[in-house]
This record gives structure tokens, C-alpha cells and sequence, in this order.
């Protein structure tokens, strides 16, 4: 299998740990790809021109985490990052789609705050940065769920969401003020698997 990479995108950082958690690692090769460069081929792995993108050994194109996530988890029977249906899975697709809306609002914010300053829209960066505390609010008030039990693909995509905030939005200190989350957090990316995959410029 080949993944379409690159380093500092906390979708991409989901799958990697993913891999790692499912020993999957040696099984798949890394494609350092540039989305933005005018010459990248994305398009031709993923027609929505993003990673990650997984190809399969039959050269089929796997697309957006959620879906390589789980597909990925199917390849290893005793390993079970989504559970089956009832409400362990409903909780962790819950703290999935929480982890990656935070990392969809993070980016627009980010991207939006590169394009021309005459052409940025402070109301549409406020707009991402409240729906970011919005779920962070939730992910403090729900730090319990998240706590305990068998790892899943919730708790990695939280983790991974709040290890995006940190690197890209470390000056607005959003974990300060939501010390469970923080302290769980803290625990979390101990892993080796979120050491692992720390994201670097």
C-alpha cells in the first residue's frame, strides 16, 4: 500500500497513528505529496486534489481518515479502533467527527489567514475560532467518555485534533482554560504512536 503524505496534516497524522496502533506500519509506504504545489498529481490518487489518499496493492484509492481509518482497523481482526455496532460505536464515531470538524475549522482558519490581508475576513476566521471552543467546551464536559476503555478511532482523532490546535494555534492557549481535557491530553499523546508522528515544518 502506498499513503499520499505529508507531515504537518492532522488528517494525515490520524492515519498514522492508526498504522502504529494496528502494527500496520511496515506495510505501507510513505509518498510525500505537496497538495499545494502547482505540479502535484493528487488529482490523479484523489479527485478532491487532498490527503490522505491510500492506494491499494490493486490500485484502488482510498479516501478521506474516517474511511482509510477504518479500513485500515478491518485488516487486523483483534484490533478494534471501530467497534461494532451499538453504543461503544456510536461514542466513537461521536468523538470522531468531533475530532475532525475541529480540525476542518482549524484549517479554514489557518488558510484563510494566509490568503492577501485586503482579502481575509476577520468574521469568517471568528467564526472557525468560536466553533473550535465550541468543541472543545464539549470535549471538557465529555472528557469522562473519552477516558478508559479499549483505544478507539475517537480518542485518536481528538488527539490528533488537539495536537494540531497546539501546533498551529499554540498562541491562543485554547487548552488553558479546559483542564481535564488538557490533563487527558497530556496523557495521550505520551503514546508512542502520537510521539511518533509529531508534527514538523
Amino acid at each position: 500500500m502506498k499513503l499520499r503524505h505529508s507531515p504537518t496534516s492532522p488528517y494525515v497524522r490520524k492515519v498514522m497513528v492508526s498504522l502504529l496502533e494496528l502494527g500496520l506500519r511496515d506495510r505501507v509506504e510513505l509518498q510525500a505529496t505537496n497538495v499545494w504545489d502547482p505540479e502535484t498529481d493528487i488529482g490523479l490518487s484523489n479527485p478532491l486534489g487532498k490527503v490522505p489518499a491510500l492506494i491499494l496493492d490493486n490500485g484502488q484509492v482510498l479516501f478521506d481518515s474516517p474511511v482509510i481509518c477504518e479500513y485500515l482497523d478491518a485488516q487486523i481482526p483483534q484490533v478494534v479502533l471501530f467497534p461494532a455496532v451499538g453504543e461503544a460505536r456510536w461514542k466513537a464515531l461521536r468523538f470522531q467527527a468531533l475530532g475532525d470538524g475541529l480540525m476542518d475549522a482549524g484549517v479554514l482558519r489557518l488558510l484563510e489567514g494566509r490568503r492577501d490581508p485586503a482579502l481575509q475576513s476577520e468574521g469568517w476566521k471568528d467564526r472557525q475560532l468560536a466553533a473550535i471552543n465550541r468543541g472543545l467546551d464539549a470535549l471538557e464536559a465529555g472528557v469522562n467518555d473519552l477516558s478508559g476503555g479499549p483505544l478507539t478511532i475517537g480518542q485518536i482523532s481528538v488527539a490528533c485534533a488537539l495536537g494540531w490546535i497546539e501546533f498551529r494555534l499554540g498562541d491562543h492557549n485554547l487548552l488553558s482554560t479546559r483542564p481535564l481535557l488538557k490533563s487527558w491530553y497530556e496523557g495521550f499523546k505520551a503514546r508512542a504512536s502520537m510521539q511518533a508522528t509529531e508534527p514538523k515544518e
